[in-house]
């Protein structure tokens, strides 16, 4: 501190080195580490904390227990079922241009929710396999 002037690197030099070093810089830590274990400082129930801070995100859309994908299931059949009847009510009625869009529309929104439950379903079961 004294042989710089009190001069002190601001945070993109920091940064900078670091990545630049980074190998370096865990092969320092693990050494560490391992010196304090040889020396007994560490034992096995030690936790260490530092100033670091850490975002967690756990987004909904990614965050899936086996209820969760029997309960999605469970909605995706209730839709698919409301769409189907849907179909059949317009099926019924006369031919109209306004009816054939909503046709459209539901048709889209079935194939939809069939392909959201054979691909997004499928590889949450995947994972509890």
């Amino acid at each position: 501190m004294w042989l710089l002037g009190r001069l002190a690197p601001d945070h993109k030099t920091i940064a900078d080195f670091r990545k630049d070093n980074g190998l370096a810089l865990r092969k320092v830590c693990a050494r560490f580490v391992e010196l304090c274990r040889e020396m007994g400082l560490l034992a096995a129930a030690s936790v260490a904390i530092d100033g670091s801070k850490f975002k967690a995100v756990n987004n909904r859309d990614k965050n899936f227990t086996r209820a969760k994908v029997e309960r999605r299931r469970a909605q995706l059949e209730e839709s698919v079922a409301r769409y189907l009847s849907q179909l059949d009510t317009a099926d019924r009625q006369e031919p109209t241009e306004a009816l054939a869009a909503k046709v459209t529309r539901l048709t889209e929104k079935l194939t939809k929710l069939k392909e959201e439950q054979a691909c997004r379903l499928r590889e949450a079961d995947a994972r509890f396999a």
